[in-house]
């Protein structure tokens, strides 16, 4: 059987208080007494246990995650952010994997709230009424990374995606272009069917240029519905002398297919992607983007998170964090 607290206490002649207060870190303990305790510790291979602990402390230290796709580079770099910004603060991190399903989503948040983690961070796409009754109903505080809450009810961290595109879109058309391509994510998202859309929609009409239905595509953020998106594109009767992109992995499935019709990025067809991920780099020619602060969105919502675990003050509960676009070779 495994080593007790009372074994410890047992073989280094102390309390078992004593040896709560060294494995705590408490700096109430004398250094040969510390010693005696961890040798004592080592010697038995005493492990605390973490559930006691929670019962005793009513925390458990431990943060739920829920991300929509794990495999997702852009996710997987949110998740770094989180990740550091919770060892930093000595949490843990419980991570599910949600696929976007909405049921799966709801059964994720019930999962993580009955192994009572402190606190979760949740991101998906579109917040339903459903999420808002769980998350009210929720006794540990949660906030949304990279998620819009259309009733901001939540506390979130995200950037203004419609600036952002209409920033990208607006490039395009001062620099000459008038068709331009738009291959967004699924519409029933906020992020993507009101916000970037609102952008982009905006762009146009800011330059008296009309929007034009064929120029739209919906993807599902893969490399293969870029590709798809950017074939129909070339075979309408409307062509596009520029696309905006809704994420890097469609983007490079859009470049692929431009130069598998034997035309060139960008002196044919200009591109511009959003998410800035490592993966525009991998792709020649390299990929403009929208910088979203990726790693930062993930870091600035643990801390937000720990925050409001921890009752300490909180400027604001909705933090929207600055954007740039970076050029590279996609575009002139």
């Amino acid at each position: 059987m495994s080593a007790t607290i009372y074994d410890v206490a047992r073989e280094a002649g102390v309390s078992m208080a004593t040896v709560s207060r060294v494995v705590n870190g408490n700096p109430n303990v004398k250094p040969t007494t510390r010693k005696k305790v961890s040798e004592a510790i080592k010697r038995l291979g005493y492990r605390p246990n973490a559930v006691a602990r929670g019962l005793a402390s009513k925390k458990t230290t431990t943060v739920g995650v829920i991300i929509p796709d794990i495999s997702s580079v852009f996710f997987s770099e949110l998740a770094r952010g989180i990740e550091d910004i919770a060892t930093m603060y000595k949490y843990n991190i419980i991570l599910c994997n949600s696929d976007q399903n909405k049921d799966k989503e709801i059964r994720l948040i019930q999962t993580l709230l009955g192994k009572q983690v402190d606190g979760i961070v949740f991101m998906g796409g579109k917040i339903a009424e459903e999420h808002i009754e769980e998350f009210k109903q929720s006794s540990v505080p949660i906030v949304l990374a990279a998620t819009v809450d259309e009733q901001n009810q939540i506390p979130s961290v995200n950037i203004d995606y419609e600036q952002a595109v209409f920033e990208a879109v607006s490039h395009l058309i001062e620099t000459g272009h008038r068709e331009i391509g738009f291959i967004n994510g699924p519409l029933e998202v906020p992020i993507n069917g009101k916000y970037k859309l609102n952008g982009y929609k905006r762009a146009l009409a800011e330059h008296d240029i009309p929007f034009d239905e064929t120029l739209l595509s919906v993807g599902d953020y893969t490399y293969e519905s870029g590709k798809e998106a950017t074939e129909q594109f070339l075979n309408q009767e409307v062509k596009p002398t520029a696309i905006f992109v809704d994420s890097d992995e469609m983007a490079i499935g859009a470049i692929h297919e431009i130069q598998d019709e034997g035309k060139k990025v960008p002196n044919d067809i200009e591109v511009i992607s959003s998410e800035n991920t490592r993966l525009v780099q991998m792709v020649r020619p390299t990929l403009s983007s929208i910088a979203e602060p990726t790693y930062d969105i993930g870091a600035v919502a643990m801390r937000l998170l720990t925050k409001l675990m921890n009752n300490e003050k909180v400027e604001s509960s909705t933090v929207v964090l600055p954007h740039r676009i970076d050029f590279r070779n996609s575009t002139k």
